[in-house]
């Protein structure tokens, strides 16, 4: 376990997300529609020389576990602790049938998907993110106004991200239901469900742990970016 979480998101852009993926030996980046994310072989002493061919100048990446200096020719725009959460509990008992109003995300939700992500900011979201894996979302007079999914996927552990909220709908318990939907599925498939959430939203972690993760371990998030 210790070994695939580390690095995790190195060892989903080598791994079963290495489709989706640029880059090289040393660094490796979602495509440009994806999720922002970098990740390095090393996470601790990254490779940005071998990242930069892969990047715009001024595009904003998101990376882990790293803390070092930053090297010439880049810029750190936000840091951050980011906290890793596994799911602890029963397979939670849902009922699929009852969920009105639920539907599975396609291309033909994207800009819905990425609209929503740009206003409530559930983590790096790209307009192609759904493609990542099972995504769900709750749609009232043809609006979607909550969703959520699956995006990191390494060993037998699959990640649920993009959770979110539009803010006059919040309240409803709708972000709760999906994400539970997303665990009975992945627990099915004998995955083990994470996710990831900022150490400094405590409600949402808090939320989560009501609902069954706890947490694993801590690691520094920056977002970065080439001069």
């Amino acid at each position: 376990m210790a070994n695939v979480l580390k690095n995790v998101f190195w060892n989903c852009l080598t791994g079963p997300h290495a489709g989706f993926a640029t880059g090289t030996g040393a660094a490796r980046r979602y495509a440009p529609g994806f999720s922002p994310i970098a990740a390095f072989a090393d996470d601790e002493r990254p490779d940005f020389a071998a990242l930069r061919p892969y990047c715009e100048s001024g595009e904003a990446l998101y990376c882990s576990g790293w803390s070092g200096p930053v090297p010439d020719g880049w810029r750190v725009d936000l840091e951050s602790i980011m906290v890793l959460m596994l799911w602890d509990a029963a397979r939670p008992v849902t009922d699929d049938s009852a969920e009105a109003g639920f539907l599975a995300l396609n291309a033909s939700h994207a800009s819905q998907a990425f609209e929503l992500a740009a206003l409530t900011r559930p983590g790096p979201f790209g307009l192609r993110t759904i493609e990542l894996g099972d995504y769900f979302g709750f749609f009232e007079a043809g609006r979607l106004v909550a969703m959520a999914g699956e995006r990191l996927h390494a060993g037998a552990f699959h990640e649920i991200s993009g959770v979110c909220t539009h803010p006059d709908q919040q309240g409803r318990g709708l972000a709760r239901r999906l994400t539970l939907r997303l665990v009975g599925r992945q627990l099915r498939r004998n995955e083990t469900p994470f996710l990831h959430v900022m150490k400094h939203n405590v409600n949402a972690r808090r939320l989560y742990e009501r609902m069954g993760f706890k947490d694993y371990r801590e690691t520094t998030v920056r977002v970065i970016a080439p001069c």
